[in-house]
């Protein structure tokens, strides 16, 4: 394997070597790299994350006694030519590090078992490429890792004391996982270095399912993280409903409303945590909407699925549905209040203990019996609910909850018996999020149903007594949103 350094400079080479002017004289060379004046780099206190990294590492590792652990970060994805996407870290390394939007790319944490990995525990050391300062000469030359291209970039001495744990040169990584024995690595963040760690996951990537189960509980820090962003997440409804008169007058407006809540993620935190769904008019019955080159019209519903991901990188998901207009018809509150009916049903059995399935149960209990009611079913409520028909799912053919955290649809590789089929435990948080969406051209509706979607989200933690609504301070009924919207619109 090429250290770091070389295989940044391999692979910005072809991109720019028919262009670049950069001098290569030894004059040049002493020119630039003298005259700067000295830097202080003093260590940090520990992030408030190190603590609770540390005893994430504890609970990887007593499961796995004796096994060499390795969690990559992964690397840069190219966008276009010789650019790049933002960097984000692989979600497992983040919950194992803490190293959140400020993580160096191809990083690699290595838990190392203790004495002879008789369930002695592991020994972490974390890999990074170290700054490429003012007296090499990638300082100017190497725009991926250079710090006149890309700023200064911490030392191995800093990020140790700012996480908690050993730190270690990249260049060192290759070594470091020479060697026979029990080996595990998290698959798909950085190929390289899984081609380094012979004879890993003989039973398949273990490692990443481990996490991922570890994962459906958050601690305390997370909690606070996740909060954090619905908070910012809030402010960024308020900045769309500030914006969307202006968002009328454009013939894509949806991207007016886009824009708005990007410019809140960006301010409150590091990005949005996923595409940005603007969904005005129709474009509400597409579940994924996020085109969003449609445009906002009064009398209209636009539907706002959107959600800030913050520093740490945990992430909010919320959805809220607004009149355009400030006011709702009396056709598009009755199908608002529906859902709003299955979201609450879908709350209030909420406690640890009961299956995650029948979260989704207790929403499309509601949804069947409306639809039923409405005479948009063929068949009872009753029988529509049964597993061989579930007619009513025609208008909402997602699911009701799913995990939330490090990724807007967490801990993605748990075994079907710990999520859907799992036991709700205290600390989980997840999201409740029914909706209706009765699409322009469905025939089987009655004609002013068309073009109505609808779909309320909310992130829920579950506590020892039920749960509680992080996001329960965006309004939700019909009334609450109307008022919002006037009140944000006077400001």
């Amino acid at each position: 394997m090429t250290d770091a350094t070389t295989k940044a400079q391999d692979s910005a080479a072809p991109a720019t070597s028919n262009r670049s002017t950069t001098p290569t004289s030894s004059a040049f060379t002493e020119h630039i790299q003298s005259g700067w004046a000295d830097r202080e780099d003093a260590a940090p206190e520990p992030r408030a994350a190190a603590a609770f990294a540390a005893e994430r590492r504890a609970r990887i590792s007593a499961l796995h006694p004796g096994v060499r652990l390795v969690v990559p970060a992964g690397g840069l994805k190219v966008r276009s030519n010789d650019t790049d996407y933002p960097f984000r870290a692989h979600p497992d390394f983040t919950y194992l590090t803490g190293w959140g939007s400020d993580a160096e790319p191809d990083s690699v944490l290595v838990l190392e078992p203790e004495g002879d990995g008789q369930g002695e525990g592991h020994r972490a050391t974390l890999y990074f490429r170290g700054p490429a300062g003012r007296g090499t000469t990638e300082f100017y030359a190497n725009p991926a890792i250079g710090e006149f291209w890309v700023g200064p970039r911490p030392s191995l001495d800093h990020v140790a004391a700012d996480l908690g744990v050993a730190t270690a040169d990249l260049g060192e990584l290759e070594g470091a996982l020479a060697g026979t024995g029990a080996a595990l690595v998290v698959t798909g963040a950085d190929p390289a270095v899984e081609a380094l760690v012979t004879g890993a996951n003989p039973d398949g990537d273990v490692l990443a399912r481990d996490l991922s189960e570890l994962r459906l509980v958050k601690d305390a820090h997370e909690v606070a993280e996740i909060q954090a962003a619905v908070d910012a997440t809030a402010r960024g409804f308020d900045d769309v409903i500030a914006d969307l008169t202006e968002a009328t007058r454009h013939e894509r407006g949806e991207r007016v409303v886009e824009g708005a809540f990007q410019r809140r993620a960006r301010l409150d935190g590091n990005a949005v945590g996923y595409d940005t769904i603007a969904a005005s008019g129709h474009h509400a019955c597409y579940l994924h909407w996020t085109r969003n080159d449609g445009a906002v019209r009064a009398g209209d519903l636009i539907l706002l699925d959107a959600g800030v991901e913050v520093d740490s990188l945990y992430t909010a998901d919320i959805t809220r549905t607004l009149p355009i207009s400030g006011t709702f018809s009396p056709l598009q509150r009755k199908v608002y209040e529906a859902v709003l009916e299955a979201a609450d049903a879908a709350f209030a059995i909420v406690r640890p203990g009961i299956v995650f399935k029948e979260v989704h149960a207790a929403a499309m209990e509601v949804i069947a019996r409306r639809t039923a009611e409405w005479g948009l079913l063929p068949i009872s409520a009753e029988e529509s609910l049964q597993p061989d028909q579930q007619l009513h799912r025609r208008w909402m053919v997602h699911g009701t909850s799913h995990h939330l955290g490090l990724d807007v649809h967490d801990c993605a590789q748990a075994r079907r018996d710990f999520y859907h089929d799992g036991i709700v435990r205290e600390g989980m948080v997840f999201t409740i999020e029914p909706g209706l969406y009765f699409q322009a051209d469905d025939l089987t509706v009655p004609e002013e149903l068309r073009g109505i979607g609808v779909r309320i989200e909310d992130d829920i933690l579950v506590t020892a007594e039920g749960a509680v609504n992080l996001s329960g301070a965006i309004p939700r009924t019909a009334d609450a949103v109307e008022a919002w919207m006037r009140e944000v619109r006077e400001r």
